[in-house]
């Protein structure tokens, strides 16, 4: 049996300021108008023999999004697993193993980041099929993706001697080399693209971590062996696994073992890794400009502009990457696309919420979209879905005006609950307990309007939620910092 482990924990920052930490990049219909990275990888292996439903790896942030993609995208009896931390590839992948083997058997584990592309899918099922044979002789094998350019964004592998089942033995990696060194590997033929993708049975990769990086194991099976269930999903324990090692899987154990093995994959295969690399998979024009939205060009080339919301006019323009949202701009250099990280780590440092979430925020009853802000009130769209229901709460610093634009609000106010439908209004005054729920069977929809001292998100103290979230309380009526 081939056990897919859909690793989901990037933040995506290099593709700022449409993937945001709150909301990253494997989330967003990215190249797709139905389905997001994520469903993608899924939908791209859920035909292969033998597979079962996948092992999804993520933020604990995340987890009621990417349940309801793979909801929608039939990928029923999923086990989704939330890292309280972020510790790398190696603790996932590690945890991923122990859990996969709670059954009692030994599965073929299928590593699989959740925000590639891979174009010639039929191709990759028949490297699975060889990879599933490699890794039941016991190899740990990796996908090497043929190189057919210099490319300094990804890391390399090179092979080794032919194998008699097929693939090559692994030689040892690369680092992300300068241009003149990647365009020697290149030309060697004897290196791949690092597409961080594996294959090998959970036993072998255990045995094997036991051997090369026994603290990280013991780290991962302690947070295994305490890990909680919460609702659908698998909370791992947070001390064990903050204590693991922060190692990739590349450097962790595939650079030490001596059961490596490389399968060459020509899939037509991209990490999109950044806004050249996606710019680079979608059409261009004669003079090699591509984007999205409404966008109008004039004596530009090579450029690619973004419009989310609103027609972006470019004039003049020679490799460049604009990029509109909602609240951002991004105006890069082509060839520094790598670079944009760095407005991440700076927009971190200085506290701004850019860095982290849209405007548009996504919740497990539904979402809320920013309007209007300024000191002392605040504008809010809010959409929940039908049958859904927001957490019973109240808040020291704030009061809110709810005014419903289409569908029935059941409230609870103190004591009280009652309906209010379309074109009616209802006040909650501040520190009063309150929930909002939407009985219908259409979405409702409401404009709130807060007013108070203080705005923040952190100033929810949740008394009950049907979703389980404790993440963010505040009983001492004090905004978290």
């Amino acid at each position: 049996m081939i056990v897919p482990v859909i690793l989901s924990g990037g933040s995506g920052s290099r593709l700022w300021p449409l993937s945001r930490e709150s909301y990253p990049k494997q989330l967003i219909r990215m190249l797709s108008d139905h389905d997001s990275m994520i469903q993608q990888t899924w939908r791209r292996i859920a035909d292969v023999d033998d597979v079962a439903p996948p092992l999804i790896v993520c933020n604990e942030q995340h987890r009621f999004t990417v349940a309801e993609q793979m909801r929608q995208c039939g990928a029923e009896g999923s086990n989704i697993v939330l890292e309280p931390c972020a510790r790398n590839t190696a603790p996932a992948i590690a945890a991923a193993a122990l859990i996969a083997q709670r059954s009692g058997e030994n599965p073929t584990l299928l590593i699989l980041p959740a925000d590639h592309v891979i174009a010639r899918v039929d191709e990759f099922h028949q490297r699975i099929k060889l990879a599933s044979l490699l890794s039941s002789t016991g190899r740990l094998v990796t996908f090497g993706i043929i190189a057919d350019r210099p490319e300094t964004g990804y890391g390399y592998i090179k092979g080794g001697a032919e194998l008699p089942e097929g693939g090559l033995r692994l030689d040892h990696f690369v680092e992300k080399p300068s241009l003149e060194r990647a365009k020697k590997l290149v030309a060697s033929g004897d290196y791949f693209w690092n597409s961080g993708m594996f294959m090998f049975q959970a036993q072998t990769l255990i045995n094997e971590l036991q051997q090369y990086q026994p603290e990280l194991l013991k780290a991962v099976e302690a947070s295994v062996q305490q890990a909680s269930e919460d609702l659908d999903f698998i909370r791992l324990q947070e001390d064990g696994f903050s204590a693991a090692p922060d190692l990739s899987i590349d450097y962790g154990l595939m650079e030490h073992t001596q059961k490596g093995a490389v399968v060459p994959a020509d899939i037509s295969w991209s990490d999109v890794g950044a806004w050249d690399s996606l710019a680079d998979l979608q059409p261009a024009d004669d003079q090699g400009n591509g984007g999205v939205g409404d966008r109008l060009l004039v004596d530009c080339n090579n450029s690619y502009v973004h419009a989310d919301n609103r027609l972006v006019a470019a004039v003049g323009l020679d490799n460049i990457i604009v990029v509109e949202t909602d609240d951002a701009v991004l105006i890069a250099d082509r060839a520094k696309a790598q670079q944009v990280k760095d407005v991440v780590s700076l927009l971190k440092s200085e506290g701004r919420k850019e860095a982290r979430e849209h405007r548009t925020v996504y919740r497990p009853w539904g979402k809320y979209e920013e309007i209007d802000t300024s000191e002392r009130f605040q504008v809010k769209h809010i959409r929940v879905n039908p049958g859904a229901s927001l957490s019973l709460q109240m808040h020291h610093h704030r009061a809110e005006h709810w005014v419903v634009v289409q569908g029935t609000a059941k409230v609870t106010c103190g004591d009280s609950q009652y309906l209010v439908t379309e074109n009616e209004s209802t006040y909650i005054p501040l520190g009063e307990q309150h929930r909002l729920e939407n009985p219908g069977k259409i979405p409702l929809d409401l404009i709130e309007v807060q007013s108070g001292s203080y705005l923040g998100e952190d100033d929810i103290v949740r008394l009950d939620d049907i979703y389980g979230r404790t993440e963010i309380i505040n009983p001492e009526g004090t905004p978290d910092q």
